[in-house]
């Protein structure tokens, strides 16, 4: 029998499967000063602890409804019931919008550099994936994006602001974009609302072909709960729940979600120390000689140039983590930095400061 299970080879997956790109995340040990991942560098509302300490034995038992939930959600954004889909994070939303629209041959249109997680799940797909390299200075490639729509694209995908660099795309160009593509679903994903304060959201219902999607890890710092939300004219969802699971939400998260939206005072105190915080840190920055972008989000890309490995090492040897961006499109050199709290902040421009001076830093001329 042994012989026997020696000589057994395990099936090959689908070639589909092969295809998908790989993500492997740098998460391991993240204890320290979390610059890395544009998470909430401090705490969820305390109101969520409260839910949590509400839910009982009982409660764990019961297979998790979502659907009061996605009520209360869409009562908060100003959006029918029916037009909201919550999720297990906007992974999972993105996956279900990949496998909902994109056929063999049908393209989805990105601008890069963005979200990784675009193309890991377009590649999924028997789709095809279209990169449009952003413009001078990272910004939107609007004229580029439009020239390369065509009767295939079935899905853009469009991140405002957009991850890594903070930059920005208008509410005008916005339009030109779904004007434009009539055919194709747009998605608009404001995972960094907060910190922008602009939103298409009205759109929903509105323009049949629009999906805005938010998430819940950023400002309301539930990134632990694994929370996003799909929000689309009823046409569009009927198809987008086919597809996802009517259990990927868990219990535990739907309990918290609700009472972390009622906290408004948290969240207006977050993001204004988020933008404070962004100010001095920019400042910093240029007090430092290290050329950054201006960004909407809680984030900054720098340029740090050939030492970026070496400065992201030795920040995490300090303590703070960072995220070396340097194998995005356009973005070699670059290390992208969260913004938390002014406390944070503070800790990590000195930390910052420190190790541009260990490594010699000698600019990113070099």
């Amino acid at each position: 029998m042994s012989e026997f299970i020696a000589s057994v080879a395990a099936p090959e997956p689908r070639a589909l499967v092969k295809k998908i790109k790989e993500y492997h995340p740098p998460l391991g040990d993240r204890s320290g000063l979390r610059l890395d991942f544009n998470e909430n560098t401090f705490a969820c509302s305390p109101k969520v602890l409260e839910a949590l300490q509400r839910v009982t034995r009982g409660d764990l038992t019961m297979y998790p409804e979502r659907t009061p939930v996605e009520a209360i959600v869409a009562a908060k954004l100003g959006i029918q019931p029916s037009q909201a889909l919550l999720t297990n994070g906007m992974d999972e939303a993105i996956h279900v919008l990949c496998q909902a629209y994109l056929d063999k041959d049908d393209e989805l249109l990105l601008p890069v550099p963005t979200y990784t997680m675009y193309g890991v799940y377009a590649s999924a797909t028997e789709g095809r994936l279209v990169e449009v390299p952003a413009a001078e200075g990272f910004r939107f490639p609007l004229e580029a994006l439009l020239s390369r729509i065509t009767p295939k694209t079935k899905l853009i995908a469009i991140a405002n602001p957009n991850s890594p660099t903070g930059q920005t795309i208008s509410r005008e160009d916005i339009l030109k974009v779904i004007a434009a593509a009539p055919h194709a679903m747009v998605l608009i994903d404001e995972a960094y609302y907060h910190f922008y304060g602009q939103s298409v959201m009205d759109l929903v219902g509105r323009i049949p072909n629009v999906i805005v999607a938010r998430t819940f890890s950023k400002v309301y710092g539930l990134a632990g709960l694994r929370l996003g939300l799909l929000a689309a004219d009823e046409s569009a969802m009927q198809w987008l729940r086919r597809v996802i699971s009517p259990y990927s939400v868990n219990a535990l998260a739907l309990a918290c979600l609700p009472p972390a939206l009622e906290d408004d005072a948290y969240i207006d105190w977050y993001v204004n120390e988020v933008k404070q915080a962004r100010e001095e840190f920019t400042a910093a920055l240029s007090s430092l000689g290290v050329p950054w972008w201006p960004s909407q989000a809680n984030f900054v890309l720098t340029k740090i140039g050939p030492q970026h490995a070496a400065f992201s090492k030795a920040m995490h040897a300090r303590g703070v983590l960072v995220r070396d961006r340097s194998s995005d499109p356009g973005c070699d050199g670059c290390v992208r930095i969260t913004i938390g709290t002014r406390e944070h902040t503070i800790a990590g421009i000195a930390a910052m400061a420190a190790v541009l001076n260990e490594i010699q830093w000698t600019g990113e001329r070099a």
